[in-house]
């Protein structure tokens, strides 16, 4: 039984995660891969009454969710979204993970497999703080967005939109939606494949689905 007293309030959650959450129905079947603290998982809950499950890598993290009453095992995304059968959920859900994972691609294929749409978050490698601080000062970026040093970061396969938008194609997924969020969290409005969303989106979140 969810306790109403621990869901997140609306302004506690970030703006890319307010966006992932508005591209999901009400009263939706959901799974969100990488759920972390749940902090996503609860906001759906409590404010599109959706029935929500959830996968995270780290114990911490689920003993976190399950203390707020979500539905959430350890799992891993590279290896684990194989054992759900097609099409259980409406909406899988990616927030922020995809770039921690081993194969992306891979991933991105279950979560269309799984779900009969997916959302898909990540930080843009190609922004424009991340090829300044490269240019300038030779070392490895590190922004709001991707705030670990090289030697720790659990980012393993960074990413840009062009590069997403082309795998999309080559997997034959349509972008159904796509938002693009500046530094400072506003929205952009340029076309995804334009040369200014690439440069100047820090990241972007995706609804993406297959015939």
């Amino acid at each position: 039984m969810i306790d109403a007293n621990k869901l997140t309030r609306p302004q506690d959650i970030r703006v890319d995660l307010q966006l992932v959450a508005e591209m999901v129905e009400s009263g939706s079947r959901v799974l969100d891969v990488g759920c972390a603290e749940g902090t996503l998982l609860d906001y759906l809950v409590a404010t599109k009454n959706v029935d929500g499950r959830g996968i995270e890598l780290s114990q911490e993290g689920v003993n976190t969710c399950v203390a707020k009453g979500l539905s959430v095992v350890q799992g891993d995304a590279d290896k684990d979204l194989v054992d759900y059968p097609d099409h259980a959920f409406d909406y899988a859900l990616l927030s922020q993970t995809l770039q921690a994972t081993h194969r992306p691609k891979d991933v991105i294929d279950q979560l269309l497999r799984v779900g009969k749409k997916a959302v898909v978050s990540f930080p843009n490698f190609a922004y424009w703080q991340c090829r300044a601080y490269l240019a300038v000062k030779g070392r490895m970026p590190m922004t709001s967005d991707l705030d670990y040093a090289w030697y720790e970061t659990p980012n393993i396969h960074f990413c840009t939109l062009r590069d997403f938008t082309v795998l999309c194609q080559e997997l034959n997924i349509s972008i159904d939606e796509c938002v693009l969020v500046g530094g400072k969290g506003q929205i952009l409005n340029y076309e995804v494949n334009s040369m200014r969303a690439n440069l100047f989106a820090a990241q972007g979140v995706f609804l993406l689905s297959r015939d």
